[in-house]
């Protein structure tokens, strides 16, 4: 016999009936409660997002040209509408950002066309790009983005506007091998500050630091996130994912980690909650992870296994948007309390 609990086959033949009956009904039960299985008889991870039943939200047949992916949003409440920054990748196999509107927060309409990113200094396009975070600071939307040109490897780069029609490039703010450039919405001790995650060999743990600038052009005071004094890292690799939310215990960053597998890499989320005056110390983090790939749409796709967030809307009534890419081929929708969250860090 074989326990099927969210798409994970458990194996419980070896049991004797009895207790192999006894722990199908626990197994079931816990699962209604919203628990994920995680082997070895062990539930952990209780649901604490609750997914949109029309997910995926986008997926490239929504757009108005021949697309391949549609996945990663940066996401932001603009002009009494929802609005996504998506990455779309054509048949070129190119990433272009495309914006998608909605009144509700649940029915997209892509724009016509893509955005008209502005050129780089020399005049030139990039390569490509991807992985767009929108930071609202006074009346400027600030766009960190992944940047690559002439074939190099990647580096944050840093647009601003006010419309969401007209774009101006500020700088590349960071060396080769850094992206996952998060932008926090105010100033820290007078200065900018964002989150990075500077990769250089990809064998090894990656983590996430903290980086601090002036005038979003030259950056540096640059430390790792750590938690009690360690180098704060729990994952083959972990990265900022949306923008930092601040809340009466601290920062809340909602994270990607990045596990092995037998079966390659599988992208989750986390919550960690940072220090108000040195985001580079952590005061807490999740117990559990918040979101799973489980679906088809999440499994399945140009990278699969991989649910990833580069947003996080804070509703007035508490609920938390997370408008995620699921296995870079589409978006979907999660919602949660923000209580809820907070009530899953382990400080």
């Amino acid at each position: 016999m074989v326990v099927r609990v969210w798409g994970i086959c458990v194996g419980v033949m070896a049991l004797p009936a009895r207790k192999r009956l006894r722990n199908i009904a626990r197994w079931n039960s816990l699962s209604n409660q919203g628990y994920l299985y995680m082997g070895k008889g062990k539930f952990m991870a209780k649901r604490i997002f609750e997914k949109y039943e029309g997910n995926p939200i986008v997926s490239p047949k929504d757009m108005p040209e021949e697309s391949w992916y549609t996945f990663n949003p940066g996401a932001i409440k603009f002009n009494g509408e929802y609005l996504l920054m998506m990455d779309v990748t054509k048949p070129d196999d190119k990433i272009q950002f495309w914006i998608a509107r909605s009144k509700n927060g649940r029915k997209f309409i892509p724009d016509s066309k893509p955005v008209d990113w502005p050129l780089l200094e020399n005049g030139t396009k990039e390569m490509t790009v991807y992985d767009p975070r929108i930071t609202k600071i006074d009346d400027n939307y600030y766009i960190l983005y992944a940047s690559h040109e002439n074939g190099l490897d990647a580096r944050i780069g840093i647009v601003k506007t006010c419309d969401f029609k007209e774009f101006e490039r500020i700088s590349i703010g960071s060396e080769l091998g850094n992206r996952n450039g998060v932008l926090f919405p105010e100033k820290i001790n007078g200065l900018y500050c964002r989150l990075d995650r500077p990769f250089g060999d990809e064998k090894r743990a990656c983590g996430i630091w903290a980086s601090y600038s002036p005038d979003l052009v030259f950056w540096g005071k640059s430390r790792p996130l750590t938690k009690d004094g360690q180098y704060f890292h729990n994952g083959a690799k972990i990265g900022a994912g949306a923008v930092p939310i601040r809340t009466d215990n601290g920062w809340l960053e909602i994270y990607h980690h990045v596990a092995p597998t037998m079966n390659g890499f599988i992208y989750r989320l986390r919550a960690m909650m940072l220090d108000f005056d040195d985001p580079s110390v952590v005061i807490g983090d999740s117990k559990d992870f918040i979101l799973w790939p489980e679906h088809d749409y999440e499994m399945k796709g140009r990278v699969g296994n991989v649910v990833f967030t580069c947003n996080a809307i804070l509703e007035d009534d508490g609920t938390l948007k997370v408008y995620y890419g699921a296995a870079d081929t589409h978006i979907g929708l999660a919602e949660a309390r923000l209580s809820d969250i907070i009530d899953n860090i382990q400080f």
